[in-house]
């Protein structure tokens, strides 16, 4: 099996050097962060990741996962590397390149003083064109050398979900390789096949574009359907006895359509489906094209999570000096990624209602406290986080929050009265003990 560096240890870079690791693979993973590669080093995730902590560990007891700040020797030792360093949004929501520019520069110094053929290959999100037009003169000029016949070139966006990242990039469900040319696509299949131990899954060999915007096509296809339903759930709370749970079950029979992501909710967050969105929109303006579907979509999911704060309001009246209870404030359950997450939203907003805001998450708590400060009480458990409230508001949808009874809620608050953001609780059973609203249901 070939020695790979994964240059960028982010949420996708360290997963997957800890799963190449996993696997047997000599991984060098490279981070110009070196508080980072510190805390990695002492075998701690700087994020939690279901899975991570454990993997990393034993792959740096092993010896099969080494650290370094130095890109040069990552590079001179290994055969692929894979660049997963992040693509975030500039001030007016294009892709700011800046650090793929950066990781590209030291990559291509480090291919001028190898000898050996060596595949780059981008896992990194870039906007159709970055990597014709933006990796591969960079590596030239920076290596001296001709991509095709002295080094390879690679695109191969990743598909993996916060909270599910383990799983998902050691089964794949797909492996999109946009390719130079046929040996740097035949390499990068090859190395794949191996990683996968004989259960390869579909794989789609393509030119750079086509699998650049792959990646935001799947993206924005997933957000549209999230507000899409949210839309539709929004009009059911105006029409009598209706109800977006059997909705959207009823239109998930359609084999056409399935049923995936199509849950109501406070809508989307998170590191990429934002962030990704922007970028396509912008890209496409600049091309002469609106995306007006695409633009819509992100504009729904925009005031989706204020829906709650109305939803406490028609519950208990004026929020101004009522004590408010926010369950989870990651932007989903098993992650504690808060990053333009649906409940920091929420908190905004009630705060500026007057609200006096108690908030706990499993996991999440530090980040939040890192936005909100001490505008907020921070409670250490969910029963902790109800106690004396008058109104409460379910974020996201963690496990221990949906083994809460509506008892539970009747006994500790002032007040019983419940947002469901999630729709994880029965609403007969609560409307019969509490006030009781959720998103989309009459």
């Amino acid at each position: 099996m070939r020695e790979v560096a994964v240059v960028g240890l982010g949420y996708v870079g360290l997963t997957m050097a800890a799963c190449l690791a996993a696997r047997g693979i000599r991984t060098t993973g490279v981070d110009v962060d070196k508080e980072k590669l510190a805390m990695v080093e002492r075998r701690t995730s700087p994020f939690y990741e279901p899975g991570l902590q454990d993997m990393l560990s034993e792959s740096l007891r092993s010896g099969h996962l080494a650290l370094t700040a130095d890109c040069e020797e990552a590079v001179g030792r290994s055969e692929l590397v894979f660049v997963t360093v992040g693509t975030p949004s500039n001030p007016d929501g294009s892709i700011n390149l800046d650090q793929i520019k950066a990781a590209c520069t030291n990559v291509g110094s480090a291919l001028r003083k190898s000898p050996r053929y060596h595949l780059t290959v981008i896992r990194s999100t870039v906007t159709p064109g970055t990597t014709e037009n933006v990796v591969k003169p960079l590596l030239e000029s920076g290596s001296g050398k001709t991509c095709g016949s002295d080094f390879g070139l690679c695109v191969n966006p990743e598909f993996v979900s916060e909270g599910r990242a383990v799983d998902g990039t050691m089964n794949p469900g797909r492996i999109i390789i946009g390719e130079w040319d046929s040996q740097a696509g035949d390499i990068l299949e090859r190395f794949y096949a191996g990683f996968c131990d004989g259960k390869m899954p579909p794989v789609l060999r393509t030119t750079f574009a086509n699998a650049e915007l792959i990646k935001y096509a799947n993206n924005a296809f997933l957000a549209t359907r999230v507000s899409f339903i949210n839309s539709l759930a929004n009009l059911c709370e105006r029409i009598p006895g209706a109800d977006i749970e059997l909705i959207a079950k009823g239109i998930g029979l359609d084999p056409r359509i399935g049923p995936l992501f199509l849950r109501a909710g406070l809508g989307w967050g998170g590191s990429c489906f934002p962030k990704d969105l922007r970028a396509l929109v912008e890209f496409a303006r600049a091309k002469g094209e609106g995306l007006p579907v695409i633009r819509s979509a992100y504009d729904v999911n925009e005031f989706q999570p204020l829906r709650a704060v109305r939803m406490a309001e028609h519950l208990i009246g004026s929020l101004r000096g009522k004590r408010v209870a926010v369950l989870g404030v990651s932007f989903k359950p098993e992650t504690d990624d808060t990053r333009e997450a649906s409940g920091l939203v929420v908190i905004h907003g009630l705060l500026r209602e007057g609200a006096e805001v108690t908030v706990y998450d499993p996991r999440a708590l530090q980040n939040a406290r890192a936005v909100h400060g001490e505008k907020v009480r921070y409670a250490q458990s969910a029963l902790e986080c109800i106690e004396g409230a008058d109104c409460c508001i379910v974020v996201t949808e963690w496990d221990e929050f949906r083994k809460l009874t509506a008892e539970d809620f009747v006994k500790r608050m002032r007040i019983p009265s419940v947002v469901d953001g999630r729709r994880i609780y029965d609403p007969n059973l609560f409307k019969s003990k509490a006030r009781f609203a959720a998103i989309g249901l009459a």
